[in-house]
């Protein structure tokens, strides 16, 4: 509702398409995907827009292989900040929900409830390109970390007891993309050209 308000108090500045790749692996499997979003631009530091992921997915449990694809969409909200000429932070949330139909916690295959959603708070750092591309590198903390998350697969951070045991995985992930703009205001383009 507050962003829904945020909204409605501004008018469209600009679009983009954006495409972020996945990949994960460890002992239990693999994982890899691309996922595109579709950004509009409020303001200057504001983009939302829909995303859709196409993952596929190889578990190994106890030698037995198996592959599957993942799909489904959500929406994100990422808020940019310009720290210095073409780099910029970001932070944001990004939804989806996702049919995955293994647990990757029981390792086993689901009959029900096979759509895993996911809510991962983001920050990272934007860096332009050329005018009209950009590319970011972000780390995404999943808030949910649903058991069978296809994401699970590249969960960066583990912490360890006395013994060197792996006692939690903590649901961060890293994630690279690629950002094409679209149109942008003249207004916009105006304010960029008196930054340089």
């Amino acid at each position: 509702m507050v962003l829904s308000s945020m909204l409605s108090a501004q008018s469209i500045t600009g679009t983009e398409i954006g495409f972020d790749g996945f990949f994960g692996a460890s002992n239990l499997g693999s994982s890899f995907g691309i996922g595109p979003k579709f950004g509009m631009l409020f303001g200057e530091n504001l983009v939302v827009g829909p995303s859709f992921r196409l993952q596929q997915t190889n578990a190994n449990n106890f030698g037995v292989n198996t592959t599957f694809r993942i799909y489904g969409g959500g929406v994100f909200a990422h808020g940019r900040f310009i720290s210095t000429g073409k780099t910029h932070l970001y932070g944001g949330a990004e939804f989806e929900m996702l049919r995955s139909p293994y647990n990757f916690i029981t390792f086993q295959q689901l009959t029900t409830n096979r759509w895993a959603p996911t809510l991962f708070l983001t920050g990272g750092v934007k860096i332009d390109v050329a005018k009209s591309v950009a590319l970011t590198a972000g780390i995404y903390y999943d808030v949910i970390n649903a058991p069978n998350s296809p994401f699970r697969s590249a969960y960066a951070f583990k912490i360890k007891n006395e013994q060197g045991q792996v006692v939690q995985i903590l649901p961060i992930i890293y994630r690279l993309s690629i950002i094409f703009t679209l149109s942008r205001s003249e207004q916009t383009d105006e304010e960029d050209v008196e930054e340089e």
